[in-house]
């Protein structure tokens, strides 16, 4: 399997993040990948003036632009969008994942909302259910996270547990003191500790840290984009993760199971 990870910043506007998503998958699709991956918010960036005036349902425009890419090109697409909820003022943020054939594969609804390092994500948006999300892509299973999920293995471990050999991060990952620190090294565990893939496709930018990348299932970045827009293309393969899994097998011999908070 082939990724793609696509690190570039969204603005305010809409409809030129739309086109976009357009250019960049186009960019990505030359490489012959089976997904690109876009980072988190990429239809529209946070405000600090609230995210629910941009929502869009599931049919909207944004999605239906993620499906044609998806067929002109022949590749799944993963990408984050705010999603309409019941709650007017306060929209999903979700992962859509587009099959090549522009088909909906799943949606998933960040369930560890932002309200960390003086920012209050809540405030704006509406927790997803604890429901982890595993899409099925070119014989992987993808397993969605998104930023702030990173900070909490036990979304990870859940995912890895529904059969996920790889992890799906798009992020809008903040700038600040040792946060591109916490980035590289949360990522890494996350790899390692699950023996798995970590795809990541930041934003970048003023805001963001950028450094997207795809990490193998024994920590090492092999693909790696710096602060400048961009992609890197990663080849997946099953070879790596079996024998990795087979030299460190944690999976198989950890003693405690996951359990959602009541």
């Amino acid at each position: 399997m082939r990724i793609a990870v696509v690190q570039t910043a969204s603005s305010s506007d809409k409809a030129a993040n739309r086109d976009l998503v357009t250019r960049v998958v186009a960019e990505a699709a030359q490489d012959q990948p089976d997904l690109v991956v876009l980072p988190e918010a990429i239809m529209a960036d946070f405000n600090l003036d609230g995210v629910a005036d941009v929502a869009e349902p599931l049919d909207g425009e944004f999605v239906s632009t993620l499906r044609k890419s998806a067929v002109e090109h022949g590749v799944a697409i993963v990408a984050g969008m705010f999603e309409r909820s019941c709650d007017q003022d306060r929209p999903y943020n979700t992962l859509l994942a587009v099959g090549a054939d522009g088909a909906l594969l799943g949606a998933y609804r960040k369930i560890h909302l932002y309200d960390a390092f003086g920012y209050k994500e809540s405030d704006q948006l509406t927790a997803g259910d604890v429901a982890p999300v595993v899409v099925k892509v070119a014989g992987r299973t993808l397993g969605l996270m998104t930023c702030y999920d990173l900070r909490f293995p036990e979304l990870s471990r859940a995912l890895v547990d529904k059969g996920a050999d790889v992890l799906v991060v798009p992020a809008a990952w903040v700038r600040g003191p040792l946060k591109e620190h916490h980035w590289t090294t949360l990522l890494t565990a996350r790899a390692i500790e699950n023996t798995c893939y970590v795809a990541a496709a930041a934003q970048n930018g003023k805001k963001y840290s950028g450094l997207s990348q795809v990490i193998d299932p024994q920590g090492v970045a092999v693909a790696a984009v710096g602060d400048s827009d961009g992609y890197a293309v990663a080849e997946l393969s099953g070879d790596r993760l079996t024998d990795v899994r087979q030299r460190n097998p944690s999976l198989a011999n950890r003693r405690f199971a996951v359990t959602p908070r009541s």
